[in-house]
Parts: C-alpha cells; structure tokens; sequence
C-alpha cells in the first residue's frame, strides 16, 4: 500500500523533478506534510503565485527541465494566469499543478473551488483534473511527456487533496520520452534550399527554439553562407545568434511600418523559429510587404504559414535541420551565386560593425549625462561584467541596446521576458539563478515592472542567491507614456499622463529591498553604478541597486 501524497514525489521523482517552487494552502497539506520526510525534492516558498510560476518559468528555461509550480485552489491559479501567460510564450515546460477540494463535496461548490482545468486549459498544452489514485502516475506522466515534447510547454494538474490523502496499491509507471531533434522533410529542406540559393538579398528572421535547440553555431554558417543579416523576432527571450557578429542586427522594432521598412530591403525572409510578425500595436499597414518570398523553418508546425504562406516551409527542429540545409544550399549554388552570397556577406559584416560603432559612440557620449541615459546605462552594464554573467532582462525602455552590447555567443546568458505580461524578471531571475547557481547573474528590472512581483526579493534572501537586481527607475510606465505621446491625443496636447507615473510618492526600492533582507543601495551616475556592481557581484548573496534614469518620452 502507497499513500496518493507519497506516490506523487515517487512519480515526480521519476520525472526529474528536483525542486518546487510554491505557496501552500490547505489543499496542499498533503504534499507539504509528504516532503517533510522525503528530501529527493527542494521546496522553494514564493510569496504571491505570479512570483511562484514565474520562478518556476525561470527554473525551467534555465535548466531546460521539466520544472513545477504548486499552487493553491482556484485563487492561486487565477493569481498565476498572467506569468502563466509568459511561461507558455516562452515554451517553459513547466508541470503546473493546484489543489483542489476533497472530490467527496466539490458538488456542492465549497470554499477556494473553481473549475480549474477550464481556468488554466487557454494557457497549456493539456489541462485535466485527476479523479482516481489509480490514475495520478499516468496523468503526471502524460503530462511531463506533453510538456517535454516540442513544441515544448507548460501543462496543467487539478490534484484533489483526499486524492492525496488516500492509500491504495498502484503502479507507479515509468516516464515516456520523445526524441526533440526531429530532421524535416528532405523534399521541402530542398525546395527552401533553392530559394536561398537563388536570392539576390536574404534577410533571416531568429526565434528562441535556436537557442533552445543548441543551434547557434548552425544559424551562424547559415547565416554566412548566404550572406544574410539577421534579425530576432521582436519579443524574444534568448540569444539566437551571436551579438558580436557583424550580421547581428538586435530584435525586431514590434511596429507595423518599422517591420515593413526593413523587409522592403530583401527579396527573401528566411525565418528560423521566429515569429512573423507579433505586434506591439495595430498599424495602418501590413508589416510583410507584398510579394516577398517565404522560408520558414519551425519546429512549432503551428507557426509555419500562419499570418503569411511560406513557399519553403519546412517542419523540423533547427538544431537537427539546418545542416541538411546548409549542405542543399551549398550544392544548389552556382560559383557565381557564391561569389554574390560572399560579396553580400563583406558587406553585411562591415554594416553591422559600423552600426555597433555608431551605437557605442552613442552610448558613451551620453555617459555624462544626469539623470543616467538608459542606453549609456545599457553599455556601462555590459562592459562590467564577468564573460560568463547572465542577464536577466526586464529594463524594457530603461535597458536600450544591451543585447547588441553584450559579448556572449552563449544562449544561456541571456533570458528576456517572452510573453509581454511585466513582472516576470524578478521572479524569473531566482528560477534561472537555481537552475545556474554557479554563473554569476544580473537581473534589469524596470521600475513599473518591478512592482508586479517584488516578493521574488523574499525567496532570492531566503536562498542565499548571488543576484545582483538593477532597478533603473525613470519613475513611470515609460512605454505606456511613449504609446501615448504616439497616439498625438490629449495628454500628448496638454502633458497630462493620467495613471502613468510612479510620483507623488515615489517608490523607495532600496528600503523595499532591505525590508526582504537584501544589501541596497542608490547610486547616482555610472562611476557609482560600477563599483556598485562590482561589489555586489562578489557578495555571497542578494543585493539590488537603484539608479534613476532618463524617462525619455519624445515631447511635442
């Protein structure tokens, strides 16, 4: 005989689960009382559930393991929906699970119940509501295998607390696992191969399941051999290509005309598990301009084809895919598209670095400038870090040109908040920070971001974790601010920004942080800033700094 509780860390167990990250409430007795006496598995307290799913988004970006996030009844999941939002724009693969009522009253709608799996089914892949301890090894187990599979994603689990409670003789089962190198069609890598070798001016769009899938190295010799510039789609959460490269161009502008701007340079738009295109804001004009020529590789057959027709469409993982394209490219050229693809490479190359000049010079003739400019902040940042720092980035407006700063062709040294939904940095710092304990860590946060999910300093002091936290404060919603002054309505006429700025008071971030029991300190100027860095680098846990930045909006 099994208890449901223990049953479940076996099964967990099984699926590599090492850590969750949670805020307990009654229904979730049984399991807090089932890890007293089992230490296979960490538990990681979060103080509000936002914070909790957004560590576990973290852990599970960082690791690239199935990771889980405890939550508490109807509640806690609605409290998680929007970092569950994140979690399922960024491909986390997460199990998420809630606890639910004792089966034996939920028909007469007690306190705390709600019909979960319907409250989380728009964000997963697989949502369901386990009925029977006969049944909970095989839910789990369907659910790490879905959420493990590509297109990788968070999952959902209503556990019954008498579920739990229960005893009974059940199999445990074993864990199910698909391979994700999946190789495309060989007909459609050739057909996408004659497109790239026939263009007279490619441009590559990047997605996150590069860097997911280890394909860097892949995109680069791509991305050389035909000569083409390349672009990050414009939400996007890791490094695909190498910032340093002469072909990088930094992420996609979210703007209708500014995509339209760019691609009107090319006669192809090549796509590798990116997106094409996700907006910012509704546009007078469509952002793929007529005519264009498509190849998209995605491992996500979702994405292939779905705003615009692909004419290479091409299902696979990139990882595993683009050497079978690169070797159908090179063999479809001829010698004098080589020369052409290697003409466009020289100067491609020699753009990018006159770019990159261009934004240094910027950077650094800003640099005496008070309050601190956001993009001399950005370079002061990336040249005073450790060559194996990861960032964490929510600065948002206060962090301009830090990706085309850093150095790091390392995909996991930098994570961005995919999903849109503010408040996932700081949570997603600690997640990452556990799942990389010994890479040291900077997380940018904005100040309006920082307060969606500030408790995330709690759990960073409760764990002893080396994050350095940036809070650049410009003392608004600074992007909400720009979108109105854009709109040219009254408050861009009259300068009266309702419910947009953090005055009147202030938030003291510093004091904030010091009440979780981080070291905090305000600077003022990038000299301070610098050394503020330095030292809180080498501290053995948290700290946070706090540095006032232009607020920049463009004023009539």
């Amino acid at each position: 005989m099994i208890s449901g509780k223990r049953l479940l860390l076996d099964v967990l167990h099984q699926e590599g689960i090492d850590t969750i990250f949670g805020n307990p409430g009654t229904t979730e007795l049984p399991l807090i009382d089932a890890l007293a006496v089992d230490d296979r598995i960490k538990y990681v307290l979060g103080l509000q559930e936002a914070t909790v799913m957004g560590m576990a988004d973290g852990y599970a970006q960082g690791s690239g393991r199935l990771s889980m996030a405890s939550l508490h009844a109807a509640p806690g999941l609605g409290n998680a929906i929007g970092s569950l939002h994140n979690a399922a724009k960024a491909s986390a693969p997460v199990l998420v699970t809630a606890g639910q009522q004792d089966l034996s009253f939920n028909f007469t709608e007690p306190n705390l119940w709600g019909n979960l799996t319907r409250i989380a089914e728009p964000f997963v892949k697989w949502s369901y509501e386990i009925q029977r301890l006969a049944d909970l090894p095989r839910a789990i187990h369907r659910a790490a295998k879905v959420a493990l599979t590509p297109p990788t994603g968070p999952v959902f689990i209503s556990l019954p607390a008498d579920l739990l409670n229960e005893s009974g003789e059940v199999d445990p089962g074993k864990p199910t696992r698909i391979g994700r190198a999946t190789r495309a069609d060989h007909a459609s890598i050739l057909a996408a191969a004659q497109l790239l070798a026939r263009a007279q001016a490619p441009v590559i769009v990047a997605g996150d399941s590069v860097a997911q899938s280890g394909a860097v190295a892949e995109l680069v010799a791509l991305a050389e051999a035909i000569g083409a510039p390349v672009f990050i789609e414009g939400i996007p959460n890791r490094t695909p290509f190498p910032p340093a490269h002469g072909l990088f161009r930094g992420p996609l502008v979210r703007l209708s005309r500014e995509i339209r701007a760019t691609m009107d340079k090319h006669d192809l738009i090549v796509s590798i598990g990116g997106d094409l295109f996700t907006l910012a804001m509704p546009g007078d004009t469509d952002p793929m301009p007529d005519g264009k020529a498509i190849v998209h590789l995605d491992d996500n057959p979702w994405e292939i084809g779905k705003n615009y027709p692909a004419d290479g469409a091409v299902l696979g993982n990139p990882k595993a895919t683009l050497p079978e394209l690169l070797d159908a490219v090179n063999a479809a050229m001829t010698e004098a598209e080589r020369a052409r693809a290697r003409s466009r490479l020289d100067a491609e190359t020699a753009l990018g670095r006159a770019q990159l000049d261009k934004l240094t010079s910027q950077a650094r003739d800003f640099e005496p400038r008070q309050p601190v400019h956001p993009l001399a902040l950005s370079y002061a940042l990336a040249t005073s870090i450790p060559d194996n720092t990861v960032i964490v980035d929510e600065g948002i407006t206060s962090a301009p040109g830090l990706r085309r700063f850093l150095k790091s062709a390392d995909p996991r040294s930098y994570f961005g908040g995919r999903g849109g939904g503010i408040g996932w940095g700081m949570p997603a710092a600690v997640g990452i920070k556990l799942a990389m304990p010994d890479r040291p860590m900077v997380a940018v946060i904005g100040d309006g971001s920082a307060m969606y999910s500030v408790q995330a300093l709690y759990t960073a002091a409760r764990e002893k974790l080396q994050i350095v936290f940036i809070i650049a404060n410009n003392q608004s919603y600074r992007i909400i601010k720009q979108r109105v002054y854009d709109a040219r309505g009254h408050a861009a006429q009259s300068g009266n920004f309702v419910g947009v700025d953090l005055t009147n008071p202030s938030i003291d971030h510093v004091s904030i942080a010091r009440g979780f029991g981080l070291e905090a300190h305000k600077v003022s100027g990038l000299a301070e800033f610098r050394a503020a860095l330095a030292a809180g680098l080498a501290l053995d846990g948290p700290c946070l700094i706090e540095i006032d930045v232009e607020a920049g909006y463009k004023p009539l």
